[in-house]
């Protein structure tokens, strides 16, 4: 099963390599990775999509705590969360094809980025199920190049991951009473 983790860690080298070093020597696939400094420039926000087996969520999380930078480890998987994803798509196909291309486009809120006389390029954002989607319906245009950027997400609310809120299960390093960070 696709679980949706959020950890907040410090900005330093090796942290990313350990993280997928976690999930990887338990054989856990990674579906999506993207990190990035937070409002803070010590810390950074990642966020991972990991195919884990339901039983195993817990021991992942605490595993993944448990880890020298990491500060928390929230699963949004089991939260009110807010996830996105973005999709740049290249579609080539002949110029009668166009005006029915960028109409389907405009369903999925689709806008176009740039334009060749052979291709248009695509720019989507939305959940992965409307990406698949969104997918779907250009297969039948014929040759297309892609790339995502991966999953980001956040706790819908005031709440943050960092303070575990809304019901998310969370892991933590922070000792209790320890700082409040966002």
């Amino acid at each position: 099963m696709l679980y949706t983790l959020a950890m907040y860690m410090e900005n330093k080298a090796g942290v990313l390599a350990r993280v997928a070093g976690v999930l990887s020597a338990r054989g856990f696939n990674i579906d999506s990775l993207t990190v990035a400094k937070s409002l803070d420039e010590h810390f950074s926000q990642m966020t991972v999509v990991v195919d884990v087996d339901e039983s195993l969520i817990e021991q992942v999380m605490k595993q993944l705590g448990k880890l020298v930078n990491v500060v928390t480890v929230t699963n949004l998987s089991e939260a009110p969360a807010v996830q996105r994803e973005m999709l740049l798509v290249k579609v080539y196909l002949p110029a009668d094809m166009r005006t029915r291309l960028l109409q389907e486009a405009e369903i999925f809120r689709a806008r176009v980025v740039d334009a060749a006389p052979d291709s248009f390029t695509l720019e989507v954002t939305g959940d992965p199920d409307k990406l698949e989607a969104f997918l779907r319906v250009l297969e039948h245009y014929g040759r297309l190049e892609i790339a995502r950027t991966g999953t980001v997400a956040l706790l819908r609310g005031m709440t943050s991951t960092s303070r575990n809120g809304n019901g998310a299960k969370a892991a933590s390093n922070v000792p209790q009473g320890g700082p409040i960070l966002i």
